[in-house]
């Protein structure tokens, strides 16, 4: 029977099916996805497509990060340059001053981003950190309307009340894969301590952002469990990132990623999180290469800019690729009248 034949597509539609009801994958038909001939990509893509469309219509949210602290890490995890196994050549430094942070927001408006991301290195913030952060913040949420993203480790729910009431909305922590194989890429901290942080961040009223590393030795079966765990944890932002293979790093020679997989992951997560902003995150441009915009028939946000310590795509470039598929920036309503360029 040919691949494109009406009862092997119709499959994907049955799957979208399934989504929009609420009723979750099971892990065959999860499988069936990942493992998918490259010839069904696209019906499957529009299957996806058709999900993401009842919840998010064409539009496109935009992100952008700022390193707010960069290496200096305690931790193990092996695809990060930042860690203290790395090796890799990158720019350490404290957490940024309060003005240095004010004007990466100004940046993030130029950028046409909505949500502005303050990302730290480390285990978990100091008190004093957690200060500057706040400080920060309070300053950019009376000059412009930006949705704030804070990622500084593991925090206690007491931390996570001070950034709530400092205007915080949104906090990231990524499980980053599932926690049968967590062990095999950090051993200085767990699974359960990441959890244990989400919930910290929905005890205090913080919208959670939690998401996943794609190509680090993981099977199917970790993916579809990590698919099934961000669900369960109700994350409202799933950040999928594929692992940009840093020279330097214990992950560095790891390559078992292409285009069409990444793109049959992407639609695998909007399948089993119907209703969730999946953001297509770091490693989008060395990963999906020249199939990137394919990814945002499943995605419904991207980053713009650089990452934390590897460059990606100019925010022009990403402008262009959503303009020419036909979607829409979401954007913020600004109240001042700030420059329109792009980098």
């Amino acid at each position: 029977m040919s691949i494109f034949s009406q009862a092997r597509v119709n499959v994907w539609e049955v799957y979208a099916d399934k989504a929009l009801r609420g009723e979750v994958l099971t892990k065959d038909e999860a499988f069936h996805i990942l493992g998918a001939p490259d010839g069904e990509l696209l019906p499957l893509l529009q299957a996806a497509y058709r999900v993401r469309y009842h919840y998010y219509g064409n539009k496109v949210k935009l992100n952008m990060i700022i390193n707010a602290k960069s290496g200096l890490c305690p931790e193990d995890c092996g695809y990060c340059s930042q860690s203290i196994v790395s090796k890799a050549p990158i720019e350490k430094y404290p957490l940024l001053d309060k003005e240095t942070l004010i004007e990466g927001a100004r940046e993030a408006v130029r950028r046409k981003a909505g949500t502005y991301c303050i990302v730290a290195s480390g285990r978990g913030a100091t008190d004093k950190e957690i200060e500057q952060v706040v400080e920060a913040v309070k300053a950019i949420k009376q000059e412009m309307p930006l949705k704030i993203c804070c990622c500084l480790g593991i925090i206690s729910e007491e931390q996570a009340q001070k950034l709530r009431e400092a205007g915080v909305e949104r906090y990231n922590h990524n499980l980053n894969t599932s926690a049968s194989h967590y062990g095999h890429i950090t051993t200085t901290h767990t699974y359960e301590d990441r959890v244990r942080t989400v919930q910290h961040v929905k005890q205090a009223g913080i919208s959670p952002c939690s998401g996943c590393i794609i190509g680090m030795g993981e099977t199917w079966d970790d993916v579809y469990h990590l698919a099934l765990s961000l669900r369960e944890l109700d994350a409202d932002s799933i950040p999928v990132n594929f692992l940009h293979a840093i020279p330097g790093t214990p992950l560095e020679n790891m390559d078992e990623l292409n285009p069409r997989y990444c793109l049959k992951v992407l639609a695998l997560f909007r399948f089993i999180n119907p209703s969730k902003e999946i953001r297509i995150s770091g490693g989008r441009e060395v990963n999906l290469r020249s199939l990137q915009a394919l990814g945002l028939y499943p995605a419904n946000a991207i980053f713009v800019g650089d990452y934390l310590t590897t460059e990606g795509q100019t925010a022009r470039a990403d402008h262009q690729m959503i303009e020419d598929l036909g979607f829409e920036i979401e954007l913020m309503h600004y109240s001042l009248n700030m420059s329109s360029n792009s980098t």
